[in-house]
């Protein structure tokens, strides 16, 4: 997965657990792509500060998802419903009744999830 859309990823789920402090360089590197430069300038820290504590944030985001699981649970409930989508779809073109228990397994998985 490409790091960009990872780190946003893992923010989007575990960023409420980082500091406010936290929150606003890593914001700032991830979704308003501003460079380590001016964010040291703007926050008055050192460029290596920052990137510093962007490193410590991508950590502590990957350690919850190391512990919790949610980003690739979201990942694989997203898949599967894609699955099923697509069966369905087959299925209202075909009747063919197979489609409808694979959807029907599918959706089952999720519920596992």
């Amino acid at each position: 997965m490409e790091k960009i859309v990872r780190q946003g990823l893992l923010y989007d789920f575990y960023g409420e657990l980082l500091t406010k402090h936290q929150c606003r360089i890593y914001e700032d590197v991830v979704f308003n792509d501003l460079s380590l430069s001016e964010i040291a300038q703007e926050q008055g820290i050192t460029r290596q500060g920052v990137h510093d504590l962007v490193r410590r944030c991508d950590r502590i985001l990957e350690g919850y998802e190391d512990k919790l699981h949610l980003v690739e649970k979201f990942q694989q409930t997203k898949e599967l419903a894609g699955q099923i989508q697509n069966l369905l779809s087959r299925y209202l073109n075909e009747q063919d009744s197979a489609l409808l228990q694979q959807a029907k397994e599918a959706a089952e998985k999720i519920v596992e999830i």
